[in-house]
C-alpha cells in the first residue's frame, strides 16, 4: 500500500479495503462454523483485533501490496464431523472477499461503461494508478478486496488456502506435516511471504502474484 502513496485517495482506500477484509473473513468463519455445527450458536460473531489481526499480515499489506489475517490452524477447525465442514469454514473468508470484490467490480462497470478495466490489472490499482477521485475509491476497495482473497487462498502457512488442502486431504503426509513443522510451527511461511513483498523494489514478487492470479477477475469487466 505504501507504494499509493503518490496518490492519497487511492492509499486511503487501499487500507479501507484491507481493514475491510480482515471483518469479512473473521465474520465469514465464524458465521460458517456456527452454520455447520463447528462452534458455539451462542459465541458473538464480531471481530476481535487479537484473534483476527496479523501483524505480520499487516505489515505484508504496507510493503507488497496486500496481507492476510490471523492464521486459522487446522487444530482450530475439528475435521471429526466432515471434511467439507472444515474446507466450508477455511474457505469462506476468502470466498466472500472475492465476491464482494466482484459484485463491486460489476457495479463499476455498469457505471462507467468506458472504463479502463481492459488494460489495466490489479497490481496497476495496487500501486496507486491515477484516475478521478471516485474512480480510485471504487477499484482500490474491489481489487483490495480481491487480492485479499486470492492471497487467502494459497495453501501456505499462515494463509487459510492451507487449511484448505489439509483439510481435503483424507490422510495428511509427511509433506503437510513438515509444512506445518516449519511453515506454521517455526513460522518459515510468513518468512516467505514478508521476503516476496521486499523483492524486488520496484514491484514485489508478492504484488507480481497477486496481478497474474487476479488479472482476469478484473479483466472480465473490462
Amino acid at each position: 500500500m505504501l507504494f499509493a502513496l503518490g496518490e492519497p485517495v487511492a492509499f486511503v482506500a487501499l487500507v479501507l479495503s484491507f481493514l475491510l477484509a480482515i471483518v469479512l473473513r473473521a465474520v465469514a468463519i465464524r458465521v460458517t462454523a456456527r452454520a455447520v455445527g463447528l462452534a458455539d450458536r451462542r459465541d458473538s460473531i464480531a471481530p476481535r483485533l487479537r484473534e483476527d489481526v496479523d501483524p505480520f499480515g499487516g505489515v505484508a499489506a504496507a510493503i507488497g501490496g496486500m496481507g492476510w489475517g490471523k492464521m486459522l490452524t487446522v487444530d482450530d477447525v475439528p475435521r471429526y464431523q466432515g471434511r467439507g465442514k472444515a474446507i466450508a469454514v477455511f474457505a469462506a473468508g476468502p470466498i466472500v472477499c472475492i465476491v464482494l470484490s466482484q459484485l463491486l467490480l460489476l457495479g463499476y462497470a455498469l457505471t462507467y461503461p468506458n472504463n479502463v478495466l481492459s488494460i489495466i490489472g490489479p497490481a496497476d490499482v495496487l500501486l496507486g494508478i491515477g484516475l478521478p477521485t471516485a474512480h480510485q475509491v471504487w477499484l482500490s476497495i474491489a481489487v483490495g478486496l480481491l487480492c485479499f482473497g486470492i492471497l487467502a487462498l494459497i495453501p501456505v502457512p499462515p494463509l487459510d488456502g492451507f487449511g484448505i488442502l489439509y483439510s481435503a486431504v483424507t490422510k495428511p503426509g509427511q509433506a503437510l506435516q513438515w509444512m506445518r513443522l516449519w511453515f506454521e510451527d517455526k513460522n518459515i511461511g510468513v518468512l516467505v511471504l514478508l521476503v516476496l513483498c521486499i523483492f524486488p523494489l520496484g514491484m514485489p514478487f508478492l504484488m507480481q502474484i497477486l496481478n497474474a492470479l487476479g488479472l482476469v477477475f478484473v479483466r472480465v469487466w473490462g
